[in-house]
């Protein structure tokens, strides 16, 4: 069987994030990508909606990639922030355990959404494309002693909104509205189309 790689239009990439998801969904679908983990402010500014903030902290990390890159021109950078809303409030990493076991019994038996800022960035001509993507994630209704059990595998304490719906985080969740892959971390078909140019962003 050919490769995957083969049947993909697009470019060698660099992928500018620390997240082993996102590295390992364009890895699955063959795409020739190096990975560089960015180092930037992902402070929200005060009035600043969450797409907003998603697309901007996409953009500072792809842009920060082509300031220290020396080697490999000819690739497009990819950058991505994820965020996780409930009710205008941005969900973050937790801090610890009990921060971890507070949001998730937050979003126990509602609805919340998953943002995620993509960018792309080409070296060669500078130019930059930017979008965001939302998807609606409604939680089962969660007794304390599967949040619990949860907490203490240690899967929340690195992912926004303290859930992961890629590993055991699945079962939290009793349905979605949009992209899967845009809560796992990456809208695969929205970064197509950008590397495709079939969409201009912003």
């Amino acid at each position: 069987m050919a490769p995957l790689s083969r049947h993909l239009s697009w470019p060698r990439l660099v992928l500018a994030s620390g997240s082993p998801r996102r590295r390992s969904m364009l890895r699955a679908l063959g795409a020739d990508v190096a990975v560089v983990v960015p180092r930037v402010d992902e402070t929200a500014r005060a009035g600043e909606d969450p797409a907003a903030t998603a697309r901007r902290l996409a953009r500072d990390k792809a842009l920060w990639a082509a300031r220290r890159m020396r080697r490999g021109g000819d690739r497009i950078i990819v950058a991505a922030d994820t965020l996780v809303v409930y009710r205008h409030h941005v969900l973050g990493k937790p801090r610890d355990r009990r921060d971890a076991a507070r949001m998730l019994s937050l979003l126990s038996d509602r609805w919340h959404t998953v943002v995620t800022g993509v960018c792309v960035h080409d070296r060669r001509t500078g130019r930059t494309r930017t979008v965001a993507v939302a998807t609606r994630v409604r939680f089962r209704r969660l007794p304390a002693a599967l949040v619990k059990r949860y907490v203490a595998s240690g899967e929340p304490m690195d992912k926004a909104g303290a859930y992961g719906i890629q590993g055991l985080g699945a079962l939290l969740v009793d349905r979605i509205d949009g992209c899967y892959f845009n809560v796992v971390g990456l809208p695969l078909a929205r970064l197509d189309a950008l590397l495709s140019r079939r969409e201009d962003g912003r």
